[in-house]
């Protein structure tokens, strides 16, 4: 839009002539001298542009203008909204955090097929399961033990195999912010950094009633229904120590020794004080 040597007329210098219009400001000579204003803002307050076609595509464009600055700041403020909340959010979990007591049964064992296993391990996080029964049946279960010290095992057995032969196959702590009682969709995701696949040989390793024992029924080693149970802070440790043994020789040693390193300064456990797995499988066999 040119608008230079355009006449306009101002309240308090009269008649001027544009003489520079960079589309940020505009420079009029007046009688009294040149002055400088923004533009097209000007346009509807100080300056009237003679020519009326002109002042009509002048206002139009101050008028576009105006909309976007408006659109702009309620962009700003919905995200300065956000992030307020985001804040009371962080300050609300952090304030849960400190409150939290260690529970010595805060981790949870799943029990999975292979297409679970395949979900869990592609997508790094696992579904608690739905309710049976209650006022809530049909809602995904909430694991309100879990906490930032939590792991999550996932363990599994051949289809036509016993019992006694389920393995752990992978774990994983839970995630950097994950509170248990505040999850309300049922997945618990995985750590960024503390998360374990093992290999077939490995699960071999390590069953999972080696170091699993229901201290009502020390020898019975059956899952019957659910598709989880909490597990004891101290297993999850006697597992992760004999992980870290399978890891030797290993380039996935040193994430193994973090992931126990981590796991023990989480739950408060000496590493050097564990005792010796003593589950139902280890019963059974002495």
């Amino acid at each position: 839009m040119n608008l230079l040597d355009k006449q306009v007329t101002h309240g308090s210098f009269g008649k001027g002539s544009v003489v520079a219009c960079d589309g940020s400001y505009i420079e009029v000579a007046f009688p009294v001298g040149t002055k400088k204003f923004v533009f097209p803002d000007a346009f509807g307050t100080h300056l009237t542009l003679v020519d009326r076609k002109l002042a009509k595509r002048v206002d139009d464009l101050r008028k576009t203008q105006e909309a976007e600055q408006r659109r702009m700041q309620a962009e700003l403020e919905e995200k300065r909204i956000a992030e307020e909340e985001e804040r009371q959010r962080l300050l609300a979990r952090e304030k849960l955090v400190k409150s939290y007591k260690l529970n010595p049964v805060s981790q949870v064992a799943f029990w999975c097929d292979q297409e679970d296993q395949d979900r869990v391990f592609a997508e790094w996080r696992v579904f608690t399961g739905l309710k049976k029964s209650g006022a809530h049946a049909g809602k995904p279960n909430r694991l309100v033990r879990l906490h930032q010290n939590s792991c999550c095992l996932i363990t599994a057995r051949e289809e036509d195999a016993p019992e006694e032969e389920r393995r752990v196959v992978g774990l994983f702590m839970v995630g950097e912010s994950f509170v248990g009682k505040l999850c309300e969709d049922g997945y618990i995701p995985a750590h960024s950094q503390y998360r374990l696949r093992l290999s077939p040989e490995e699960a071999k390793e390590l069953p999972f009633w080696k170091y699993y024992v229901n201290e009502r029924y020390p020898n019975s080693m059956t899952w019957n229904s659910g598709r989880y149970r909490y597990f004891d802070n101290v297993w999850t440790a006697q597992i992760l120590q004999d992980i870290v043994a399978l890891k030797e020789g290993t380039d996935q040693l040193d994430q193994a020794k973090g992931f126990l390193e981590h796991f023990c300064e989480m739950n408060r456990i000496e590493q050097e004080e564990l005792p010796s797995p003593n589950g139902a499988l280890v019963r059974a066999s002495a």
